[in-house]
């Protein structure tokens, strides 16, 4: 590792970012170095001004990717190079709003029942039962699930907010089946032994990266067409509570969401929970004529 890239790490860690925006902001910047072919200390204001336009007119990425590589490269020339250049001030990604990709709960079975490893079908499964972000499931240990209160204790989430969320019976049978075939001591889902190495020898959790690729395989080899990632799990979660009737409030609170106008946004991607609604306005416009 290099002493730049160990700096900013530190940086990081300093100011409390979670390790999984730490593992974003490094990807950015590495990917900047790469793009120049140097180090991201040698590059110039005006190299980082022409990167920017390359995404946005060249390689046409996401608002999301773009704020996560302004936010990443600002940091790291502001706190760790400290530079304060003009031209980090002067961009800003452009305003989008998409609606998250939703699948059916029939969708939902099909594609984890199509993940072939257990220990990724486990994990991906226990992200959707638990609404779970990646960075928050991959991460669980053994003293987070409360067997007694069925609940799983999330920690070190998104903005260091720590909340519980309820546990179904099926999942924690699951999981408890899956632990007997590792029996690690702190992680639920610890990365697998390497060669010589033992379950309770191994010291990392399992990849995000690993994850991504069993759920897009899964993805493809069920033939669904929509743009499936780990994070539509826990979309679609949240969106088949809502369409049985769970309180908008509760599945706020157990998202980790600061505000309802978030959680709100599955109003919209909910056919079940749109429907006497929309049944409504049919009958109220029944009498209206040309």
């Amino acid at each position: 590792m290099t002493y730049l890239r160990q700096k900013m790490i530190e940086d990081l860690q300093l100011r409390g970012y979670a390790p999984g925006t730490q593992e974003a902001y490094v990807r950015a910047v590495r990917q900047l170095a790469e793009h120049y072919a140097k180090g991201p200390d040698q590059i110039s204001e005006e190299e980082l001004r022409r990167y920017f336009l390359y995404l946005t007119n060249e390689k046409k990425v996401s608002r999301s990717t773009t704020t996560i590589a302004l936010c990443a490269i600002k940091f790291f020339y502001e706190h760790t190079l400290q530079r304060n250049w003009p031209t980090l001030e002067l961009i800003r990604p452009g305003k989008e709003q998409k609606l998250p990709t939703v699948l059916s709960v029939e969708e939902v079975r099909h594609l984890l029942a199509a993940v072939r490893k257990p220990h990724y079908r486990v994990c991906l499964s226990t992200l959707y039962a638990c609404g779970l972000r990646v960075s928050e499931g991959r991460t669980l240990q053994i003293g987070d699930i409360d067997s007694a209160r069925m609940t799983v204790h999330v920690r070190g989430a998104k903005g260091e907010k720590e909340r519980y969320v309820p546990l179904p019976e099926s999942t924690l049978s699951m999981l408890r089946a899956y632990w007997a075939t590792h029996r690690h001591s702190t992680w639920l889902f610890p990365a697998q032994p390497r060669a010589g190495q033992s379950p309770a020898q191994v010291t990392e959790q399992q990849p995000r990266s690993s994850l991504i690729y069993a759920c897009k395989g899964a993805a493809k080899e069920c033939g669904i067409q929509k743009p499936v990632t780990l994070h539509t799990l826990r979309h679609s979660w949240a969106t088949h509570l809502l369409e049985i009737g769970v309180s908008l409030r509760l599945i706020q609170a157990w998202l980790g969401h600061s505000s309802l106008r978030t959680t709100a946004l599955y109003t919209h991607l909910t056919d079940r929970a749109q429907a006497p609604a929309v049944e409504s306005i049919h009958q109220l416009m029944a009498d209206l004529t040309w």
